[in-house]
């Protein structure tokens, strides 16, 4: 793959999460650290996840066209990008780093399911590259259907112990958790998805309520949802019970996204947020977040 210039759009929150009942979360933990950056490159910025191998770097990519994940610092300055030889992109909607057999492996979700038909959904996963190649072969593919129909999704959810899984959006049914068989088997197959616990709603929700992006802390402890205009904090331990009891909220909406879509823990108590232009020809954005506990 060709490396490709590109200004990335990251926010940062901390601390976690919905309800399926409701207890009252604590007052917003987060503020807005720094100016929102637009990203010419990446009109349909749709996922990112901090790196695991390289300091203050993320991973991000579009939800369409060429299959390149580019690697950004966090400021949002593109410093160079990978070509996932040979596969093709359905719709790209999140990417997670997480362990592996090769240590430190990127997950890439193709998810997207706007109108609900897709028969199974595809996890790629490499080996987490070091900033300078531009492409790779070495890419495992996972393919996998729900078990009640298909769904739009754009979560994925990678937990320190390398359990995988998807939060369906709200858009084409109901909220809701699903987890991946352990281990993945790439033989061809397509695995069935487990659901968890009850959907976070009866059936489709709101367009200010459909989760666009998700993420787990380092130490495994917190997970955050989000929403366009909102950040849900959650217990992981939890939330992956299925239990959508949310601990704290971050209200997005003076961070200034045209359409927010991505987040992910960064260090020290910050959140990266990377959002979609709002139309095919204008920037992304990238805004960061600094949040107490």
């Amino acid at each position: 793959m060709r490396l490709v210039p590109l200004v990335v759009l990251t926010v940062i929150a901390a601390a976690c999460g919905p309800t399926q009942s409701t207890a009252d979360p604590v007052e917003d933990p987060c503020r807005v650290d720094g100016r929102i950056a637009t990203l010419p490159p990446l009109p349909e910025a749709s996922g990112v996840a901090a790196s695991s191998r390289l300091p203050h770097r993320f991973w991000t990519h579009n939800d369409s066209g060429r299959p390149v994940l580019f690697s950004i610092d966090d400021r949002g300055i593109v410093r160079g990008g990978v070509e996932l030889a040979g596969i093709d992109v359905t719709d790209w909607e999140a990417v997670a780093t997480g362990p592996c057999a090769s240590g430190s492996c990127v997950y890439v979700a193709d998810i997207g399911d706007n109108n609900a038909t897709r028969d199974h959904i595809t996890l790629y996963r490499l080996p987490e590259p070091n900033g300078s190649e531009a492409s790779t072969a070495d890419v495992e593919s996972f393919h996998a259907a729900y078990p009640d129909g298909a769904h739009d999704a754009e979560t994925l959810l990678v937990t320190p112990d390398a359990r995988i899984y998807i939060v369906t959006k709200g858009s084409t049914g109901p909220v809701a958790l699903y987890r991946f068989p352990s281990p993945l088997s790439a033989d061809g197959s397509v695995a069935r998805l487990e659901r968890v616990g009850a959907p976070r709603s009866s059936g489709k929700v709101d367009n200010d309520e459909q989760i666009t992006d998700g993420a787990v802390s380092f130490d495994g402890t917190r997970s955050v949802l989000r929403t366009h205009d909102t950040l849900l904090f959650f217990q992981t331990q939890q939330l992956l019970a299925g239990n959508w009891t949310v601990a704290q909220t971050t209200d997005l909406a003076r961070v200034g996204e045209a359409q927010g879509e991505g987040v992910t823990f960064g260090p020290d108590n910050a959140l990266y947020l990377i959002g979609e232009g709002g139309g095919k020809s204008r920037p992304g954005t990238f805004a960061r977040l600094q949040c107490t506990g």
